[in-house]
């Protein structure tokens, strides 16, 4: 998986935003493949156009309390890119440094949020929101 910072200075280098689209079309190429039984309603993120499923898996970490893992998938190409981009802001860290993280701040950094239909920013949003309470019930759960 791309690190987040440095797919901030890949786009820092793109210019144009067809390259920056492609771009985030490649980084949803490299997403793991989610299992086709993870395909189901149940994993389905409320509030995309497109069909989007996310799996999370959460494994306790002692102190430091749980750790979320995250799988996912789209219909379309554009949006797994940005489900790469969210996993790599937010896979492998625990549940509170996921809540600490400010999404809205990164993708106003990518000038994503200029650059997105309102259904795709609603459905980012819709995303983030998913693994924020994602993040808030494996919290839950230990405290």
């Amino acid at each position: 998986m791309t690190p987040i910072d440095e797919i901030l200075d890949n786009f820092s280098l793109l210019d144009d935003w067809d390259d920056r689209y492609r771009y985030i079309i490649e980084l949803g190429r490299g997403l793991p493949p989610l299992p086709e039984a993870d395909h189901v309603e149940a994993n389905k993120v409320q509030g995309c156009a497109s069909q989007v499923w996310l799996t999370t898996q959460v494994e306790p970490n002692g102190a430091a309390g749980p750790v979320l893992r995250f799988q996912g998938d789209s219909d379309a190409h554009i949006v797994r890119g940005l489900i790469a981009i969210l996993f790599a802001l937010y896979a492998n860290r625990s549940a509170r440094d996921i809540l600490s993280v400010d999404a809205t701040a990164v993708f106003e950094r990518l000038g994503l949020r200029e650059h997105l239909t309102p259904q795709r920013s609603n459905g980012l949003k819709s995303m983030v929101a998913r693994i924020r309470r994602d993040a808030e019930a494996a919290l839950a759960t230990v405290e």
